[in-house]
């Protein structure tokens, strides 16, 4: 686990399996590195795959199985969710975006990658820890090295 974790956003996950190869192979490169999902991203992704990408349960089980290998896995608990009700009000965060959020914040993770949230926010909690928001696709976005 990096000394630093990071957070992914669902969103950043289903590129894995969409029709851009460029961001597929900017979110294979960030989740090469590791890092947190929580079980709130595995049942977006889930629905995401089956709804929408017209994916298999073979194949959804194969991409959730797999991010629940390269990632540690975070339960939503009920103080995660009392942080979410908090930050969707003083940050105006749709609640489940909030919650991806207190997620992130509650694992301790500096940064959180995520296309759907502003580009360079970062994000308080209670507590005093900060996460501070990434979306990968953009041009200041600070990537990790391509392996060789």
């Amino acid at each position: 686990m990096p000394a630093d974790p990071a957070f992914f956003d669902s969103n950043i996950i289903c590129y894995l399996f969409g029709a851009d190869p460029a961001k597929a192979d900017r979110a294979e490169l960030l989740l090469a590195g590791g890092g947190w999902i929580s079980v709130q991203v595995l049942g977006e992704v889930t629905h995401v795959a089956r709804r929408k990408a017209g994916l298999d349960w073979a194949q959804v089980t194969a991409i959730t199985e797999t991010m629940s290998q390269l990632c540690d896995v975070a339960s939503v608990t009920l103080p995660i969710h009392r942080e979410a009700r908090r930050l969707a009000e003083d940050y105006g965060f749709a609640f489940y975006d909030a919650q991806i959020v207190a997620t992130a914040l509650a694992q301790n993770c500096a940064v959180l990658w995520s296309e759907d949230m502003q580009d360079g926010r970062s994000v308080s909690s209670q507590d005093g820890r900060t996460v501070t928001i990434r979306n990968p696709f953009s041009q200041t976005a600070p990537l990790p090295p391509k392996a060789k």
